[in-house]
């Protein structure tokens, strides 16, 4: 069953570095899918990240830990030019020399080799491993971060378009309200004040059309930013037009996958696993060191006095030594208390996590609960909503009603038609973090679910 887990894990990342580039060009429709291949291959967090997991991978080899033998060539050739001026002791006469060069080159090969360390070298290299592992995780939770975000922000794209609808339909509602009354006031059926009552409504609804379009055109620009495009201004063209909650959630399946697959879960009992081999690293130093080392090499010299005029020497030299710290001050035992003390703080913080994840899947739950109820319930308020203000138009119209009892209905349309919107959306961003804490959003990314 785990390693199934871990194939799935491999997949999802593999996925994710292998997606396809999908070009965006202007006016081009995108589904949710497409938003975030692009955000995958253009985000500049990714990138980042997914070249410091590489990094991470590149340093996780055995020469990096310490397994392989180090190799030095060295060479050179140096020389001295002197003038000697001897006094002889036999018979005190004196003896000069002028411009007297001797050379000496040299040439060898050295190679050091730590064959043991008190297991430092395999601890060493387990860390570097499980930092690669890091690494991978890492990234894992910067793609499921990015993908919440732009998740999020495509459905609030859709959601602030749906209620710019809305507004533009009050205001057509108000448009023909207010020609109404300009005809009726015309053969004088109608007053002044209600006019000029007509006209600020007219004049309010046109206003939050106008913000509106502000608040659709700022989450254009941060869903293009999120997916990293050239030119943030590129009209986007999303495939939904509305917002669709998946209402088969179940929260047993949603914790179980959260207590095994959840990232940042997953990462801190990583660093507990990398604080124990910390702590197998500081207790090897309680073990000798024993290191080989070896050299081949020559050396000649060259004297313009004296009985030998050459010298060359040709040969291998080898050695073993082995080391051993009698007493460093105490350093280790007072190191190893820490890196043991390390150990504990970071189990404790991975069970903190556990009850913190259990107690935002318990929030979340409920207000996924609380929303998906609300949504039913608005979804019928629409449908009543709709026909009362049918009715009142029509009443308005045959002078059966005033116009701040039809402004009352068309507000209670409009009011019921925002809270279905934030309830719609409201769900889905439940959803997505729901699927998120629990591990699975990358599934659902993979199989259309999301």
């Amino acid at each position: 069953m785990k390693k199934q887990i871990e194939n799935r894990k491999k997949a999802m990342i593999l996925w994710a570095l292998l997606s396809v580039f999908i070009p965006l060009t202007a006016q081009q429709t995108v589904s949710l899918e497409d938003c975030i291949r692009i955000g995958l291959e253009r985000n500049y967090a990714i990138q980042i990240v997914r070249n410091e997991q590489q990094i991470s991978k590149n340093n996780a080899t055995i020469g990096n830990a310490g397994f392989l033998p180090t190799a030095d060539f060295s060479g050179g050739a140096n020389g001295t030019l002197y003038d000697y001026n001897n006094r002889l002791m036999e018979d005190g006469s004196t003896e000069k020399i002028n411009g007297v060069n001797n050379n000496t080159a040299n040439a060898g090969l050295n190679i050091n080799w730590t064959i043991f360390d008190g297991f430092g070298i395999q601890t060493t290299y387990a860390q570097l491993k499980e930092q690669q592992q890091l690494g991978d995780l890492n990234l894992r939770l910067a793609i499921e971060d990015l993908m919440a975000d732009i998740s999020g922000e495509y459905y609030n794209y859709i959601r602030q378009k749906i209620r710019f609808r809305n507004l533009k339909a009050t205001l057509n509602l108000s448009r023909e309200r207010l020609r109404i009354v300009e005809e009726r006031y015309t053969i004088g059926s109608m007053s002044r004040l209600d006019l000029q009552q007509a006209q600020v409504d007219f004049n309010a609804d046109s206003s939050n059309v106008l913000n509106q379009r502000q608040t659709v055109h700022n989450s254009r620009i941060r869903l293009n930013q999120l997916m990293a495009l050239d030119d943030v201004e590129t009209l986007v063209l999303v495939r939904d037009s509305f917002i669709t909650p998946n209402v088969d959630l179940q929260e047993n399946l949603l914790w179980e996958s959260t207590q095994l697959n959840n990232t940042s879960l997953l990462i801190s009992q990583k660093n507990i696993l990398l604080s124990e081999l910390d702590y197998k690293k500081v207790k090897s130093r309680n073990y000798p060191t024993v290191r080989l080392n070896g050299g081949y090499g020559y050396t000649a010299n060259w004297y313009e006095t004296g009985t030998i005029d050459m010298q060359q020497r040709l040969g291998l030299s080898y050695g073993v030594t082995v080391g051993f710290t009698l007493f460093d001050g105490l350093n280790r035992k007072r190191e190893q208390r820490n890196a043991r003390i390390q150990v504990e703080n970071r189990t404790l913080r991975t069970q903190d996590m556990q009850l913190t994840l259990q107690a935002d899947m318990s929030n979340l739950w409920m207000s996924y609960q609380n929303n998906l109820t609300l949504w039913n319930l608005e979804k019928e308020n629409v449908v009543a909503a709709q026909e009362n203000y049918n009715i009142a138009i029509e009443r308005y119209k045959l002078g059966d009603l005033s116009g701040i009892e039809l402004r009352e209905a068309q507000n209670s349309l409009l009011a019921a038609e925002e809270r279905l919107s934030t309830a719609e959306y409201s769900t889905k961003i439940c959803e997505i973090s729901l699927l998120q804490l629990s591990g699975q959003i990358m599934n659902n990314m993979l199989a259309g679910d999301l």
